[in-house]
Formats: structure tokens, sequence, C-alpha cells
């Protein structure tokens, strides 16, 4: 059994704000899976799924994003499961916009979804980390992430989200670097004639610090 964690705010008013994208990435694994109805629990909205044999658990958190671990922790304790076991999808600053890495322990790099999680469960879970861009000034971050996406936004968001949810048996099976590449390819694709990877120069490298 593993535990997929979406990271957001909820409500209306953050639906499609950039810090959301954890819970835009969990609910089209919802619909790809055709998993059952979301139900309140743990402090969040839960749904179950089957993805090839295995039973998942979809988590959204409606703690707000800084208290994200409360869900996270009293779903763990009642399925009696291991940080090992949970994966979750997150926005992230230090990423440039569409591109997206695999990362399994280490820190959560300021991030405070996560800063609450590891604070409640520790570091040994999976992160995959969905970036959304940095404004270029610290004093911007909070209103460039609690805003909505741009329109020039939706195709590549749209895209990743789709590679998410249709690769996820890949990231299941531990085969991070082809997740990260199929994921970059479809974003990304190869141009016409070139035979080459994305446009970046290659598949994403899984991160490990």
């Amino acid at each position: 059994m593993r535990l997929l964690v979406g990271l957001g705010n909820p409500g209306p008013s953050y639906r499609n704000n950039r810090h959301n994208v954890g819970f835009m990435a969990v609910d089209r694994v919802h619909g790809r899976l055709a998993a059952a109805p979301w139900r309140k629990k743990f402090q969040g909205q839960l749904a179950e799924a089957t993805s090839g044999g295995e039973k998942l658990l979809l988590l959204k958190p409606e703690t707000f994003m800084n208290h994200s671990g409360r869900a996270v922790q009293a779903a763990m304790a009642f399925y009696k499961m291991a940080p090992e076991d949970v994966i979750v999808f997150h926005d992230e600053l230090d990423l440039a916009a569409g591109k997206l890495r695999v990362k399994r322990g280490g820190g959560h790099a300021g991030h405070n979804g996560l800063r609450d999680i590891h604070a409640r469960i520790g570091p040994a879970y999976a992160r995959v980390r969905i970036g959304v861009g940095h404004p270029g000034d610290k004093d911007k971050v909070a209103g460039h992430v609690l805003n909505d996406f741009a329109k020039a936004d939706a195709a590549w968001r749209d895209a990743m989200l789709d590679a998410i949810a249709d690769n996820l048996d890949m990231l299941l099976g531990g085969d991070d670097p082809g997740f990260m590449s199929r994921v970059a390819q479809t974003v990304n694709p190869p141009r016409s004639g070139t035979g080459k990877g994305p446009r970046d120069g290659g598949a994403a490298q899984q991160d490990e610090d």
C-alpha cells in the first residue's frame, strides 16, 4: 500500500494557485485510475485506488499548507505505514516552470508543507517536485505561489499532470529516472527531425541531496 499526498490549500480561491499544483497532480491521478469518490478523513480528502494490483491511498490535506503533516501522520498511523510508503507531490520554486524532479530523503528546502511533514514523520518519504519557477525576488515569493498559473502555463502544466498520471507505475516501481524522462519528453518533446531529447538537452536526473 502507498500513500500519495498532494499539497495545496483548501477552498475555491486557491484552486488554481501555483501552490496547489500538488492537489492538481493527485486529482489527475484520481481521475486516471477511476478511484473511489473523495471522502473526508484525516483532516483532508481521501480516496482509494488501485494501480498494478497495488492499493493506493490518495490524500489532499485540508489543514492549509503549513500544517500538511497532520493529515499525513494521521493516515500513516491508521494504516500502519512507513515513511518510505509515502510520495508527496508539491510545487517547487527552485525548478524552472515545466521541470520535474523526484527526490527521496534529504531536506525540505524551506517548503512550508514539507517542513511540517518532516517534523512529523522524518525525511525518508519521496517527493515529486513540480517546478513553478522563481519570481527572482524573495519578497515576491508568496505572491508568486499564491497567484494562479498564467494562461501561458496551461500547456506545460496540463501535459505534465497527464504525464504524471500516465507514468505513475514507473514511479511506484522505483524507476525515478525513467519516470522523470517520460515526463520531460511529454512536456518538452523532441523537435521534429533532430532525434534529440527534450530541449533542455536530455532527461532529468534523480535528486539525491
